[in-house]
């Protein structure tokens, strides 16, 4: 069944990685009081880790587009979660977006458009979220970006 999220995605030439598993002791998703709470996602493209630093060895579009890859495996997450009924997402509550950079990269919020920017192009008014945007010294593996959520459900 083709739901309108999945035309979105096609529309956006993108599609939904497997959700991944926990690489520690810690869970992907809790529901809680209506709320879903999705831990840190790191990015991946074709199967393989976006690393490195901002402002080192990597530039603002690659930043970018490791926080999209972010939020496409936030909304993988939160489909699992949710047995694939995307369509009980009320609203996008809010994004902590932690960009692996050096001390003087200041566009981490560019960096964290990548991932807001999708999540409004595939939910809409619904998708229109707070956020913070925060440079971090290191990321776990060595990631270039991570995205934790907050997700109202219907």
């Amino acid at each position: 069944m083709t739901t309108v999220i999945d035309r979105k995605l096609a529309e956006l030439g993108l599609a939904l990685p497997e959700a991944a598993a926990p690489v520690a002791a810690y869970v992907p998703v809790v529901e809680a009081g209506g709320l879903l709470h999705v831990s840190g996602q790191l990015p991946f493209k074709d199967g393989a880790l976006m690393t490195g630093r901002l402002g080192e060895d990597r530039d603002v579009a690659f930043g970018t587009e490791a926080a999209q890859r972010c939020g496409l495996m936030l909304v993988a997450q939160i489909k699992k979660a949710l047995d694939g009924d995307l369509s009980r997402v009320k609203r996008v509550v809010k994004l902590g977006v932690f960009v692996n950079s050096t001390a003087d990269f200041t566009d981490q919020p560019k960096v964290a458009n990548g991932a807001s920017e999708l999540m409004q192009a595939l939910f809409g008014e619904a998708g229109r979220h707070a956020r913070s945007a925060v440079a971090v010294a290191a990321l776990p593996l060595g990631a270039a970006v991570e995205v934790d959520a907050i997700i109202e459900l219907a």
